[in-house]
């Protein structure tokens, strides 16, 4: 029995190769499926089935390219309905893959056809669980991604969620492995750990979700706190239940080297600037009214969240590094790219501009000088744990809905916790015609060494 967990840090997602006398299974595949084919080829195995614990909604999965390009059967739990073939698997049905099986347990909460896939060795003993987004390291699913006006409400799934745990997974024995499909990082679920495997028994004793208490305190737990999801989750929702365009086709499309002529054109036509490069080069010289968002942070999820899912992009990138921005805009269903600026920023002809980025110490001075509004764009947790006295809050995924609150004239300064989320912010103020910004380098992790007043326990 081999078993690997395919960690992607930037999107805290995991898939799993699973493999058993030269037969395979993948369990919730990223949509770039090539790894998977040539791990199985590599190992001299035959990949036979897919299986997804659900349709997610923060990544577009590979399940169908994967499962046209190997003849691999797709298994979805109960209740799943597609726009191609699956096999809709019954609760406790077993799928043998060489020696070994997989048992589908139904866990309705997160989705109604969210399922796991419970792992039993070849002597049958019971060796791990994989989880999808019902359970977490540290967390359980969200439950109002699924929510259908009229029919079910976040409460109604938080309530299914309830049972499934309680009659499914936690009587499961305690050395039982958890494999979940996220870790930190991700928006399915509120404070997920960035452990990325556990046991039963650990999360018996250390999940606030699987501690003993009513239905009704538990639908309150996991709904309090609970952050509007980013509008791309719907979308990927929609392409992982409906189909979509191979990547294949989408790379063939998308890795197209435009002139700096050609690139002014399609932004004179509409076309959406992303800036793919680090913050703080950003900040030198960009194109006038680029938004960055770094390769070098979780970049896929804040596109969805801050670049609305219909628009057509250009993009400028690190020579070398054009391919990989287009994966990883693909991976979250951002398949409209009209090209990229052949050779960089230093073949654009075009209007630019920078951003004024200053080092924590000179922030400090601008703080205690109380010459800049302070706008802090963490999370609420964050903010609720220790923020600058007198700062604003608004946290970077409203940005592009509350701009309107902000000053244009006034000078601001922006902080995060360690400048990526800021220079989004900054970068996408300063396209809405904010002119006087300043980037505050390193964030709070920076600012709260030194001398400046900080708020602990309460919102700003």
């Amino acid at each position: 029995m081999f078993i690997e967990q395919i960690y992607t840090k930037c999107l805290a997602e995991a898939a799993y190769y699973i493999e058993s006398n030269g037969e395979v299974a993948i369990i919730d595949p990223l949509r770039e499926v090539e790894p998977y084919i040539k791990m199985a080829n590599e190992r001299g195995a035959k990949i036979k089935y897919v299986f997804e614990t659900h349709f997610h909604a923060d990544f577009v999965s590979g399940h169908i390219d994967l499962a046209k390009q190997t003849g691999a059967t797709i298994v979805f739990g109960p209740n799943a309905e597609a726009g191609y073939d699956i096999y809709n698997g019954a609760d406790g049905e077993v799928f043998n893959i060489g020696d070994i099986s997989l048992t589908l347990l139904h866990t309705p909460g997160h989705t109604m056809e969210s399922s796991c896939y419970l792992l039993k060795d070849s002597e049958g003993n019971q060796h791990g669980v994989f989880t999808g987004d019902t359970l977490f390291v540290g967390d359980v699913g969200r439950p109002d991604l699924a929510v259908k006006s009229g029919e079910m409400t976040q409460d109604d799934l938080a309530g299914f969620m309830y049972d499934s745990l309680r009659n499914k997974l936690m009587k499961l024995p305690d050395h039982v492995i958890v494999y979940p499909a996220h870790g930190a990082g991700s928006s399915c679920g509120k404070n997920l750990s960035s452990e990325t495997t556990s046991t039963i028994g650990e999360q018996k004793a250390t999940n606030y979700a699987l501690q003993p208490m009513s239905k009704e305190d538990f639908i309150q737990e996991v709904t309090d706190g609970l952050l509007a999801p980013p509008n791309y989750f719907f979308k990927d929702v929609m392409m992982n239940k409906n189909g979509y365009e191979s990547i294949d086709v989408v790379l063939e499309t998308n890795h197209k080297a435009l002139s700096a002529q050609e690139f002014k054109k399609e932004i004179d036509a509409g076309a959406f600037i992303l800036d793919t490069r680090k913050p703080e080069d950003f900040a030198v010289k960009h194109v006038k009214s680029a938004v960055n968002i770094g390769l070098n942070g979780q970049y896929a999820p804040w596109v969805g969240a801050i670049i609305p899912t219909d628009a057509k992009i250009v993009l400028v990138a690190d020579l070398g590094k054009e391919k990989e921005a287009i994966i990883r805009l693909a991976r979250v269903g951002y398949d409209y790219v009209a090209g990229f600026l052949d050779g960089g920023i230093n073949a654009w002809e075009g209007e630019e501009t920078t951003i004024h980025d200053v080092s924590a110490e000179e922030g400090v001075e601008l703080i205690n000088n109380q010459s800049n509004l302070i706008l802090d764009v963490r999370n609420p947790g964050e903010v609720e744990l220790a923020h600058v006295y007198g700062s604003q809050h608004i946290r970077l995924q409203e940005i592009p809905s509350r701009f309107s609150e902000l000053d244009k004239d006034a000078p601001i300064a922006i902080y995060c916790a360690g400048g990526y989320r800021s220079m989004i912010a900054a970068s996408f103020l300063q396209k809405e015609g904010f002119l006087n910004i300043t980037n505050i380098q390193g964030g709070f992790g920076k600012l709260k060494h030194f001398d400046i007043q900080i708020v602990e326990g309460q919102s700003c």
